[in-house]
């Protein structure tokens, strides 16, 4: 089935897809203005990395609290108090003057973005047709890797005209705008709303109000996403040590200015947006395929999971600016083609729920962000290695692709 280009349905997965984008811009604008407020505030590297990791606290607790309130309210309502705090925040950094500031600025974001993922999951799952939903999570976490790509050259040059301090005042306002549209044009009901056609209707799963539902299982559905949340920590181990590493990454162990830094950066997290948009296609393919899911999210994770730590194997072995650039564009794009399948399976094993399932899940990625930035800070402060933290992440995805294995996304948790 073909819909148009303009259908309800497509502009709402296009707003998710611009979510994406800004809250990734938002969350990892810090790894760039770095370079110029690490020296500015006086801070070390595993001060830095203190900095990167305390969106991930409340980022952490709000998987869970966020799923709930999406799945019991909606995600109109939460997205657009989240869109309200998570602006807030990026402006506040702007006016931080010391390390206590900065931490404290980046928790609130985590505050604000806590929540966006899981409901944006649960929007997913009523505005999308379920042999789509491996699509729909690969392309919308596209436009996320997309923000990781842009964002270093963007903040650079906003830095260069604005200053560190203005580009997030842009930012924030960009964040502002864009929670203004969402609460105007968003419903949570794809019945309630004005462009909706009945044949995109017809294509949609029926829609459960919250307030009208069974209260959550939390210890059943807990014990179903066990596995997964585990699997999403050793892939998050992975994400994090990119996110917030990699910039400086380029600009300290290659000695390179911050102009040519941020385009080797680019070129890492746009590897990052193909890993995910093929993975989401991919997946839905092998689903429609082969019927099974456990081929269709498990083994694809596991595929994405090895090649990644085969890809950063060289790291530890050839001393090169263009090996590095290559083995860790391939191991990003690799880690990242776990992602359609893994957001879809919280919609596979529990669609009632997909709001505090995908939260469960999520809790594996923000605690590995809240680990992974200051390891790496305190191993590269120690020993000066820029390479030594992608051990751990090899380690983990090797653990990944093995614990991987106990997910079941094809056994629907059974109430």
């Amino acid at each position: 089935m073909i819909l148009k280009k303009t259908s309800a349905t497509h502009c709402v997965l296009a707003m998710l897809c611009m979510m994406y984008f800004i809250t990734y811009v938002d969350r990892v604008n810090v790894s760039t203005a770095a370079a110029v407020f690490k020296q500015e505030l006086s801070l070390s590297n595993t001060q830095v990395g203190f900095v990167f990791s305390a969106f991930a606290y409340p980022y952490l607790v709000f998987q869970i609290v966020g799923g709930w309130f999406s799945d019991r309210f909606g995600a109109r309502r939460t997205l657009f108090i989240c869109g309200i705090v998570w602006a807030g925040a990026t402006i506040l950094t702007g006016f931080s003057t010391g390390l206590l500031s900065m931490i404290a600025a980046r928790v609130l974001l985590g505050l604000g973005e806590g929540a966006t993922f899981p409901a944006a999951t649960r929007a997913m799952s009523h505005w999308t047709a379920p042999s789509q939903r491996g699509f729909a999570q690969g392309i919308t976490h596209a436009f996320a890797r997309i923000g990781n790509a842009i964002t270093p050259p963007v903040v650079a040059w906003l830095m260069v005209v604005l200053t560190w301090r203005g580009s997030f005042f842009v930012l924030g306002a960009a964040s502002f705008i864009w929670t203004i549209v969402w609460v105007i044009y968003f419903r949570d009901n794809p019945k309630d709303h004005a462009r909706i056609t009945q044949l995109e209707l017809q294509a949609l799963p029926a829609y459960a109000d919250g307030k009208a539902r069974r209260p959550v299982p939390w210890a059943k559905l807990t014990r179903r996403m066990l596995p997964v949340t585990l699997v999403y920590f050793c892939y998050g181990w992975t994400l994090w040590l990119f996110l917030s590493w990699i910039p400086l990454y380029f600009l300290q162990k290659y000695s390179m200015d911050l102009k040519h830094s941020a385009i080797f950066a680019s070129g890492v997290f746009f590897a990052g947006v193909v890993g995910d948009t093929v993975g989401g296609i991919l997946s839905d393919w092998l689903l429609k395929r082969t019927g099974s899911r456990n081929v269709a999210r498990r083994n694809l994770v596991v595929v994405g999971m090895l090649g990644a730590l085969l890809s950063l194997l060289p790291l530890l072995f050839v001393q090169d600016l263009v090996v590095a650039a290559i083995s860790l564009s391939l191991g990003f794009f690799f880690a990242e083609l776990t992602i359609g399948p893994m957001w879809a399976i919280p919609m596979d094993i529990a669609p009632e729920y997909s709001g505090t399932a995908s939260g469960l899940m999520n809790v594996g990625s923000a605690f590995a962000a809240i680990v992974s930035p200051v390891v790496a800070g305190w191993i590269i402060d120690t020993t000066g290695n820029w390479n030594l933290p992608f051990v751990g992440s090899m380690v983990l995805m090797l653990a990944g692709a093995i614990g991987a294995f106990a997910m079941k996304p094809d056994r629907q948790l059974v109430v």
